[in-house]
Formats: C-alpha cells, sequence, structure tokens
C-alpha cells in the first residue's frame, strides 16, 4: 500500500508535535543535569520499576522504599518488571524522587498489540503466565492456543488457571476435565481455584512463592479478584461480566507489580478479551503449537503448507491420532487470521 501524502497543514502539524516533544525532552535533561550540578541526586541503586504512568515510572530499591523517577531521553520505553539503575533525588510534596539513568537487559518481554496495532510491551523479566479461564466467560479452545502461541515465543511458560470453580457443575465438569486433561497430555500444567475457597488456593500460592508471574486471560475471568484474595490490602478495582454480552468489563488500567508475602511477585496486566498475533509470522505460529512444530520438520517439501501435499508429516500424524483434531484445527484457524488482516 503506497503512503498517503500529507498536505502542508498536516506536515506541519506533526512537524510541531516533534518539535515539542524534543523541546521537552531537552527540558527534562536540562533539569536533570542542574539536580546533578546542585548535587541534588544521590549514587546509583538498583531498583525494579512496579509502575509506568506516562513519562514517569515507580521505582522500587531492594529496602522496597519507592521513588517516582524521570528517565533519561535516551532510555526508550520502561514497562512494569524491568531492572534498572537510578539516581534518587529530592522529596517532593512527601514523595522521593529520581532519576533512571541505566535498564539492564530482559530476560523476557511480554507484548501484545495497542489500540493502534502497534506492538507494545506491557511487563519484562517474567517467569509465568498464568492463562486465567473461567466458566464465563466460555473458555474457547482457540483463545486458549492464541495465549499459548504467544507464551511460547516469548520464552516464557504459561500455566493454566482454572478459575471460578465453584460455577461448574455435572453438566460441564467433563467439558473441563477433557479441556485440561488434552492440555496436559502437551505438557502444560494447570491448577484449579475458586477465590472464594481459600483450601484451592494452597497450590497456587506455593507455585507463586519466589517467581515472576503475570495473569492473562478474557476480562471477566476473576484475575483481580484472584490477586485481591492473594493480596489482601491492596486496593484492586474488580469488575462484574456484563449482563448483555457475558463479557468482562475492563478494571485495570496500568500493569502494577504486586509482592506476596512468602516472596514471589505478581505482575497484574490489563485484561484483553483475545491476544492479537497479528504480527506473527506463520512460521512463529507453527512454533507456538509444541506438537507441530518437531514433526513439521519431516516434511517432505520445505515449503509444504500442511494442506494436502504428498509426505506431509503433520497430516500423517493427524490421520494416525498423534496430533488432535481440535489443535490443528485451531493451527489453521489462527493462520487464516493472520491472511485476513
Amino acid at each position: 500500500m503506497a503512503k498517503r501524502k500529507l498536505n502542508r497543514r498536516q506536515a506541519w502539524r506533526i512537524e510541531k508535535i516533534q518539535q515539542e516533544k524534543a523541546s521537552r525532552a531537552k527540558r527534562k535533561e536540562r533539569d536533570i543535569s542542574d539536580q546533578l550540578s546542585a548535587g541534588e541526586l544521590g549514587e546509583e541503586m538498583h531498583g525494579l520499576v512496579i509502575a509506568h504512568f506516562g513519562s514517569q515510572v515507580e521505582v522500587e530499591d531492594e529496602h522496597r522504599t519507592r521513588y517516582r523517577c524521570f528517565l533519561r531521553a535516551n532510555l526508550g520505553s520502561l514497562v512494569t518488571g524491568d531492572h534498572v539503575v537510578f539516581r534518587p533525588g529530592p522529596e517532593n510534596n512527601g514523595v522521593l524522587t529520581g532519576v533512571v539513568e541505566m535498564v539492564q537487559e530482559r530476560e523476557s518481554e511480554l507484548s501484545r498489540p495497542n489500540p493502534y496495532n502497534e506492538i507494545k510491551p506491557v511487563a519484562a523479566n517474567i517467569d509465568n503466565i498464568l492463562l486465567t479461564i473461567a466458566p464465563e466467560p466460555h473458555a474457547h479452545r482457540n483463545l486458549i492456543d492464541r495465549y499459548l502461541v504467544a507464551a511460547e515465543n516469548c520464552g516464557i511458560e504459561p500455566i493454566l488457571l482454572l478459575n471460578k470453580i465453584d460455577l461448574i457443575d455435572e453438566e460441564i465438569q467433563p467439558y473441563f476435565d477433557e479441556l485440561l486433561g488434552d492440555y496436559e497430555v502437551l505438557g502444560y500444567r494447570s491448577l484449579r481455584v475458586c477465590s472464594k475457597d481459600e483450601d484451592s488456593l494452597a497450590d497456587l500460592k506455593t507455585f507463586l512463592n519466589d517467581r515472576v508471574s503475570v495473569f492473562v486471560g478474557q476480562s471477566g475471568v476473576g484475575k483481580s479478584s484472584l490477586i485481591a484474595t492473594l493480596l489482601p490490602g491492596e486496593d484492586l478495582r474488580i469488575g462484574a461480566l456484563s449482563e448483555n454480552t457475558r463479557k468482562g468489563k475492563h478494571t485495570t488500567t496500568t500493569a502494577r507489580l504486586y509482592h506476596f508475602p512468602a516472596g514471589g511477585d505478581l505482575i497484574d496486566s490489563p485484561g484483553i478479551r483475545e491476544f492479537g498475533l497479528w504480527h506473527m509470522s506463520p512460521e512463529e505460529v507453527m512454533y507456538g503449537f509444541r506438537e507441530l512444530r518437531d514433526i513439521a520438520g519431516h516434511c517432505r517439501f520445505r515449503d509444504c503448507a500442511h494442506e494436502s501435499e504428498p509426505g506431509c508429516a503433520i497430516i500423517e500424524a493427524l490421520q494416525n491420532g498423534e496430533i488432535s483434531d481440535e489443535r490443528f484445527f485451531s493451527y489453521k484457524r489462527i493462520l487464516s487470521t493472520l491472511t485476513e488482516l
């Protein structure tokens, strides 16, 4: 698609906005330099970004003292979970301030499309993704697979977390037993919990200790309710399901990191109804299906589309029952969404 030509007024407005951004960055750097010259900034310290607020981040030091920090202009975008080096500054209206000097290399990164179809990181240095599902809104296999594809490509271990088990009756119990069983066969771990039942949370609490985890899943599956139970005393907004659509209302506005009393951290990420994969290549989607990626290398043709080509190892495995029909259909459906957009 050819680029749309801008008229003179549009070009002028864009240039003006860029100049204003550059001026703000220069003013910020000048203010920081003034603080340095006045000796207002302390020695370098290691910190952890626990929240992001526009042009500032909330950084916590090793003693869990919190600072509202500005960023050096050349640092790029920071996200919750980033490990940084910062210099503490003066107290301002009861708030400790500081300046982030350096960002350490990320071990992992969770990203998702924003409303402008740009891929943006939302959290960093995560050990586990807790893919939360529930009886309401309905847990669709294809949506679960989209999250798993994203997790596999991020190199972050996903855990299937079935929440609201108090809503599961005898009629729908077999569905969830089969659903979780199919993923457990593939090597994925699953947990079943209810935020209203303390006993059901024991295994989850043990798992979360000494790890950095993030909850993902559709809005309305109970992520905030679980966090409120696991972290009593934290001020969390909890949304309800819409009576009309039975889909959740988004309640979390920014990713924030919380500490568990017994150890381990949790990043509460904004709820999303569907994890976009349009930015991925067909090869990355294939990699996201762990039972397909190794078999695909044995196809007769390197450009095999896994449709009806002779010598297709995946079709052969499908016919032999080595691959489930549901997962293969899910794989093909995700591929079709890449070509539709």
